[in-house]
Formats: structure tokens, sequence, C-alpha cells
């Protein structure tokens, strides 16, 4: 008999959204896009633990220990990210959807 032993993996995936992508939203219009190459960084006290880069249509997928975590965006100092910590449950992927705002107003 063979014993098969799965990983548990826990970590964060989602989508990182820039919100508002244009100067003047209209109705009927998405006022969001998705944010395609932004770099969010994780880190636990004053140390970046993992970066990860979105995909074109700003999505993103991480693993990392279980725990809470600071996240920023090295894309642009001007943007703000939401939310800015995050708690990652033990053996759990979860869901964990960010807003870039793009300060266009």
């Amino acid at each position: 008999m063979v014993a098969f032993v799965a990983a548990v993996v826990s970590g964060l995936f989602g989508t990182v959204i820039l919100s508002p992508a244009t100067p003047v939203c209209q109705v009927g219009k998405p006022c969001t896009a998705p944010a395609a190459g932004v770099k969010l960084t994780f880190s636990r006290g004053a140390t970046a633990v993992k970066s990860v880069v979105t995909t074109s249509t700003g999505r993103y997928r991480v693993v990392l220990a279980p725990g809470v975590y600071s996240v920023r965006v090295g894309r642009s100092k001007m943007a703000r990210l939401a939310p800015t910590t995050v708690t990652v449950a033990t053996g759990v992927l979860r869901r964990r959807n960010f807003t870039l705002d793009t300060g266009i107003r």
C-alpha cells in the first residue's frame, strides 16, 4: 500500500482592480479596470516575505505561511491599496480582492 501525503497550502488569490479607471465615470460604462502588472508585496513586520505581479486580467495567487501580513503596491506611490492588511488562515487558499485607488478625480 502506498501512502499519499497531500500538501497543505495556505495563501491568497484574487483580483486587483483600478478604481476609478477614468477621470469621468459615465452611467452604463464601468469605472473600474483590471490592474495588470501590479506588484503586490506581502510583509510581516519590516521584512518583505513575498512579492507577486498581477496578470493582464488583474489576477494574482500567492502561497504564504499562516499569519497577518501588510500588503503594499510597488507600482505607484500615488495610488492607495485597500485593504492594507490581510490574514492568511492555515491550510486554506482564501480569496482576497484588492482595490487600487488611482487618485483620479
